[in-house]
């Protein structure tokens, strides 16, 4: 729960059709392909439901890999020459016009980091693909780095996000 909100699993009983975030292909993905990507093991949804069961906010969560050579310089020589670090995908974020500025993207970020440490599967990074560069803002903002060749794509470790949440 975060605020008035709850975050949990995308069910079918959860209203989509009505979900608007002013970015038509987000809206699509969950009314339309979120349930079936869940069902093929390709991705998990999250939403953040208000106290009337409004859908307010969504994200997805997907296992990826993360190749060590696009790590800056920095991160990459601490860590073992694995050529593929294991990640999670934290895609579609997206929170609906009417519930803008109440926090729910920073809660959701922290939401999936929680969902990401306690994983039985190891992953060192979050990785995102900002859209645009306010998604980017966003992004950095709240502890993201680019990738040396994407800077479109960012990654958070799992450790820097355990030491800034306080996990």
């Amino acid at each position: 729960m975060t605020g008035s909100f709850a975050i949990e699993p995308l069910r079918s009983s959860h209203d989509r059709q009505r979900f608007r975030c002013g970015v038509p292909v987000l809206d699509r993905y969950l009314r339309e392909q979120a349930s079936q990507d869940i069902r093929r093991r390709l991705s998990n949804c999250f939403v953040a439901i208000d106290a009337a069961g409004t859908v307010a906010a969504y994200y997805t969560l997907a296992a990826t890999g993360l190749p060590m050579t696009e790590l800056p310089p920095d991160q990459a020589r601490t860590l073992p020459r694995y050529p593929v670090l294991p990640a999670a995908l934290l895609g579609r974020l997206a929170v609906a016009e009417d519930f803008r500025g109440q926090g729910l993207g920073g809660a959701l970020l922290v939401d999936a980091v929680t969902r990401a440490v306690r994983s039985e599967s190891a992953i060192f990074a979050l990785l995102v693909d900002a859209k645009d560069e306010a998604a980017k803002c966003f992004y950095l903002h709240h502890g993201f780095l680019p990738f040396v060749s994407r800077p479109q794509s960012l990654f958070l470790t799992i450790a820097a996000a355990i030491q800034a949440l306080q996990l």
